[in-house]
Formats: structure tokens, sequence, C-alpha cells
């Protein structure tokens, strides 16, 4: 394995959220995706869309960042990897079976347009599987929510409702959701984390997965610091 696939993977995969994350909606996915096309859109290094082509997909991945995409050319098994603005994407109408996003929506100045592009781009029974900020409890704790916020240019945050009615929108119909850091304890840990560790904070974190995750098995499906969804776009 190359010194480039050992940091990829200790960047998204040692993290206290980012794999199980990432891992749930690949899981939804499912493990055979031969012959299918599938679009990360704002995959940074092309990363989690270089999981689908080990899975059978042509994947493509697109992003802003050229920097992060020269290095995701280094991997094992890179994504074709497009510079290009996700509110304009240089494809045409029903070119994906299905659209991989990962806490990106957020970022958006127009969260709104960024759907209008991604439902463009699927093709009719295609389906999404795309992740955001919600931050439920966050103006509990002001100081880390704002820092939060400006750390990682947090535009807008959402809930499965808000984004379920933004997909209904534009033909697309939610089929399943899961929050992750439900309790208020988890969600304390999530923004402190993102405030003062940052990437190093969040994989120091990692030991402490497995508890996040029972904690959140045993609360309410109803609120966290990330939502994750599943939507199908209408025949």
């Amino acid at each position: 394995m190359k010194i480039s696939d050992v940091v990829a993977f200790m960047g998204h995969q040692v993290h206290v959220c980012r794999y199980r994350e990432a891992g749930t909606l690949l899981g939804w996915m499912g493990r055979d995706l031969s012959g299918k096309r599938v679009l990360d859109v704002a995959g940074g290094d092309g990363y989690w869309a270089g999981q689908t082509r080990k899975r059978g997909a042509h994947a493509v991945s697109i992003d802003l960042a050229r920097g992060k995409m020269v290095y995701g050319r280094t991997l094992a098994h890179p994504p074709a990897l497009i510079e290009c603005d996700a509110l304009r994407l240089p494809f045409g109408e029903g070119s994906f079976d299905a659209v991989l996003s990962v806490c990106a929506i957020e970022h958006f100045d127009d969260g709104g347009r960024s759907l209008d592009e991604m439902a463009r781009v699927l093709k009719p029974g295609g389906e999404i599987f795309m992740s955001a900020d919600v931050l439920s409890r966050a103006d509990s704790w002001p100081k880390l929510r704002d820092a939060h916020k400006a750390k990682y240019h947090v535009q807008h945050t959402y809930t499965h409702e808000s984004l379920g009615k933004l997909m209904n929108e534009r033909g697309l119909d939610l089929v399943r959701h899961s929050y992750q850091f439900r309790t208020p304890a988890a969600e304390r840990l999530y923004l402190s984390l993102s405030t003062y560790g940052g990437k190093v904070g969040f994989n120091a974190a990692a030991p402490l997965t497995p508890l996040v995750a029972l904690t959140d098995r045993r609360a309410p499906n109803e609120r966290g610091s990330i939502v994750l969804i599943h939507a199908r776009k209408r025949a």
C-alpha cells in the first residue's frame, strides 16, 4: 500500500464520524455497484467515490479544490476527477444512476441550486445518498456553534424535513434518513472536536466511535449533528 493510501485511510476512515457517516451511505448504495454510474459531488480527493469504484461503479468525483484532486490521482482506486462547480455540473440530464455527497451541501451558498443540479444529472429512478450538518442543539453552545461554522464555512444547516421538502420540489422522494450524534452529550462532543481538535481531534477520538454509535441507537432518530439522506428520483 502506498503512503498516499495510508494517509487517505487515516483521514477518511480513522475518524470519529466520517467512516460511520460515509460508510452508512455506501451501505445504503449496496455492495455490488457493477456498471452503475456514480457521481460524488464535492468529493475532495475522490476517496469515497473510489470506494464505489472498488464495488464496480463507473465513478466520477467533482470539486473545486484542485490540490485535493491532484492528490486523489495518487490513490489506489481513483475515480475520474473533474474540477468544476457543484452549482453548474458539466453533465447532461440523466447521466448518473446515483449521486453521493458527504457533508457538502451546507457549504454551498445556494443549497437548492446544488440539488437542482444533482436532480438534473440523475436518471429517473436514480438515487441520491447525502449527508449534511444539522447541529440540532447548537444554540445551546453558541461559541462552539459559531466557531464550527466559521472554521468549516458552514452556510446553512438542514434537517431531514427541510431536505425532504427541497427534494420533493425537485422530483425526489425521501426513502430514509438517519441522524448521528443524537444525544446532547454526543453533539457537544462533535462541536468541541470540530472547534478545538480539527482533523487531529476527530482522528484521536476514533476510539469513541462505538460508544457514539451505541448512544445513537438508543436515542430517537429525530435530531443530531449530522443527517444522512437517501432519496429517489421519480420516474
